[in-house]
């Protein structure tokens, strides 16, 4: 990436240096760097600027936007156009770009509630998790129970706007980062308005 101005970032205030003039943002790292910067954006209401994504292997992220990585994520970097893709956040204000779910909090072997995606009940009881996917377009995301039961070799995906989750107590996970404390609720869901995804 040779001739491009460079940041590198620790903390929120970096990334805001970052933006500053550029019409572009590159970020070189991993789903959880991407979704940080995306946050940050969705945060300063600066969803305007184009992001492209560099990371040095493929990731969740790379597979739900086909997107490149390595060397050839790095050449559509600089020559790609961008096209706005849905946004998945949370009531937080945090953005998932890969992966989200609800684990058991606190050493709990499973998570006691019930979680719907838009109108439809994703579960009613006790689960050991729940997975919760972006997809590039409209509704948005998709939504399933983790675990693999008899009878269900693969996960039922469920698509929606929205999956909200109400429980006894839950972890949040969002691109492989965990809250740093348990909910009772929780949501994920599209955002208005997209971002600008340079792919």
């Amino acid at each position: 990436m040779r001739g491009i101005q460079t940041h590198r970032v620790v903390d929120e205030t970096d990334i805001d240096a970052a933006i500053g003039p550029y019409r572009r943002l590159i970020v070189l790292g991993g789903d959880a760097e991407l979704a940080a910067v995306l946050t940050r954006l969705l945060r300063a209401e600066r969803l305007d600027i184009e992001v492209a994504y560099v990371p040095r292997r493929r990731t969740r992220a790379t597979r739900v936007y086909r997107l490149p990585a390595g060397f050839r994520a790095a050449l559509r970097a600089r020559r790609g156009a961008a096209r706005r893709v849905t946004l998945i956040r949370d009531e937080t204000g945090s953005v998932v770009v890969g992966r989200a779910g609800w684990v058991p909090a606190d050493g709990a072997r499973s998570i006691h509630g019930e979680a719907v995606v838009d109108d439809t009940t994703l579960f009613d009881g006790d689960v050991e998790g729940v997975w919760v996917e972006p997809i590039p377009a409209a509704p948005g995301l998709r939504a399933a129970v983790a675990g693999r039961g008899l009878g269900r070799p693969w996960p039922r995906w469920v698509t929606g706007r929205a999956a909200q989750l109400g429980s006894t107590g839950a972890a949040v996970v969002r691109d492989g980062v965990a809250a740093p404390r348990a909910v009772r609720r929780s949501a994920f869901y599209r955002n208005i308005e997209g971002w600008l995804l340079v792919g």
